[in-house]
């Protein structure tokens, strides 16, 4: 279960900003001993990434929409208080030529200093976050990330630096945008999308390790968005998300009908946040491949994810 918010006592308040390629979201946590305990946690479909894989550049409406977010997630900040402020850029801004420029612009707006981090550090403190609860040792457990611009796989032990870990360039905006081009898809569309990420896949983690792996964690929100479709949430329940076991054929069915909607009628899907319906169905595919490819009937889907393993991160840090 979700760490329900305690008192704060003598727990460090830390405040972590994730500028994904298709969210920005906010985690206020008050970290002590290991644990985290959410104050507040905020998401926003931002789009950051909006056509930085054809063109290399983050664009300045979707900048714009990530400023105003991150304007109402400073008050929220300001109003909790910190004893830390961490903020995470991901692969939008990795794979931009204006990167640098965007990161200037919310130090200058917002006294938030981001840091892009490297595709091997999303995975580490992604690991750290979806199993910082977990008992140390165990099966080897695969740890999966589906972001906007990039998919991370990371294999190892609760407890331990993950043993493999590899970032791809395997996003549901990045699919979307190479292959989806009609509303709905068309079949072969959606085919070449599954094959591309398939090659993607084998190309880049080794046999032996999908192999080797006993259990999954799918975490971010395509995998909580299919968890909250198969059980039909509405309102969305984090409660009845974070642990859900969603099943492999249940992935495959919701996949094939969310393909077969528009985007407008994906909207109207109960459990499914309508800002996501225009890249849901690159999300869903690219959580099938993976299933497939790492032999797994089934993925646990969990709330905690980068966000606290970098307020975890950020905790130890101070504290070290």
């Amino acid at each position: 279960m979700l760490e329900a918010y305690a008192i704060r006592s003598g727990a460090m308040r830390v405040s972590v900003v994730d500028l994904g390629t298709n969210s920005t979201r906010l985690l206020v946590a008050d970290v002590d001993d290991g644990r985290v305990r959410e104050v507040e946690r905020r998401t926003s479909i931002t789009r950051l990434g909006e056509g930085v894989d054809a063109g290399g550049r983050l664009g300045d409406e979707a900048m714009a929409r990530v400023f105003d977010v991150v304007a109402d997630y400073r008050e929220l900040i300001d109003r909790h208080g910190s004893d830390a402020v961490v903020a995470v850029a991901t692969s939008a801004v990795r794979d931009s030529a204006n990167g640098d420029e965007f990161r200037r612009d919310l130090h200058e707006r917002f006294a938030i200093d981001a840091e892009t981090i490297s595709g091997d550090e999303e995975a580490r403190l992604t690991f750290l976050g979806a199993t910082s609860a977990r008992a140390d040792g165990g099966e080897p457990t695969l740890v999966l990330d589906i972001g906007g611009g990039s998919t991370e796989s990371v294999v190892g032990q609760p407890g331990e630096d993950p043993g493999f870990h590899v970032s791809t360039q395997a996003g549901s905006v990045r699919q979307t945008e190479r292959h989806l081009h009609d509303d709905p898809p068309q079949p072969e569309q959606l085919t070449t999308l599954r094959e591309e990420v398939a090659r993607i896949i084998a190309d880049a983690v080794p046999e032996d390790v999908r192999g080797s792996v006993e259990h999954g964690i799918a975490v971010a929100g395509t995998a909580t968005s299919l968890a909250a479709i198969d059980q039909e949430l509405d309102p969305y329940d984090p409660q009845k998300v974070h642990g859900y076991q969603l099943e492999r054929s249940a992935s495959e069915q919701i996949l094939e009908r969310l393909a077969s909607l528009s985007v407008a009628d994906r909207r109207e899907v109960i459990g499914l946040n309508p800002a996501r319906a225009p890249t849901i169905v690159a999300g869903a595919a690219i959580l099938c491949e993976a299933m497939r490819a790492f032999s797994l009937d089934a993925m646990e889907t969990s709330e905690t994810d980068i966000l606290h393993g970098a307020a975890l991160s950020a905790a130890r840090t101070r504290k070290g």
